[in-house]
């Protein structure tokens, strides 16, 4: 076997990584370079006021008695009333229980008083595109989307490192390539030091 062969392999082999990992990492780096842009302008692409509901009700006071059992109480309050999201917090103190749901765009509180199980909800909405931001900061977006933040930025990661690998590959191209990357981070860099207080 010549001892150029695994020379040649090796930038096959990188680039059937670099493309197909550029295709399956495509639809997450389109969401996160959008969303990166519509967050840093958020005051012109989230417009208007939140959507809020505030009502009335009451629960089975027996449930709040001794130790409430909070999850009946959130899933009975999550059924009545279709709340979105997972509880945030669950307080319980002696006259009174709060409890909150958090999702992306999304937040619901509901006070509720122990001795007669009345209780008092206001829910607030967002529009889409402040779903679709806190869906690129990962705020309360639960287990899955966290899991899919990391495997984007492993992807992301991947697929920088196996372009830097092939670029040493392109004689003609390389120190140039190598000099653009050096600027692009230097310009990063310098951008930090002398833009951000």
């Amino acid at each position: 076997m010549s001892e150029t062969a695994p020379r040649r392999r090796l930038p096959w082999w990188m680039r059937w990584l670099h493309t197909y990992a550029s295709m399956i990492a495509f639809g997450a780096t389109l969401f996160f370079a959008v969303t990166g842009l519509t967050l840093n302008h958020a005051d012109l692409f989230e417009s208007g006021e939140p959507t809020v509901r505030a009502l009335d009700g009451t629960l089975d006071a027996a449930t709040l008695r001794g130790e409430p059992d909070k999850l009946v109480i959130a899933e009975t309050l999550r059924r009545v009333h279709r709340l979105r999201g997972t509880v945030a917090e669950f307080a319980v103190e002696d006259d009174e229980c709060f409890v909150l749901w958090k999702g992306p765009g999304y937040s619901a509180d509901v006070t509720i008083e122990r001795a007669t199980g009345s209780y008092h909800l206001e829910e607030s909405r967002r529009g889409v595109m402040a779903i679709l931001d806190d869906l690129h900061k990962g705020r309360d977006s639960g287990g899955t989307w966290s899991w899919v933040i990391d495997v984007s930025a492993v992807m992301l990661t991947l697929l920088s490192v196996t372009g830097l690998w092939l670029l040493f590959y392109l004689k003609k191209r390389r120190r140039a390539g190598l000099v653009v990357g050096f600027v692009g981070g230097m310009l990063v860099t310098m951008c930090y030091v002398f833009g951000v207080r």
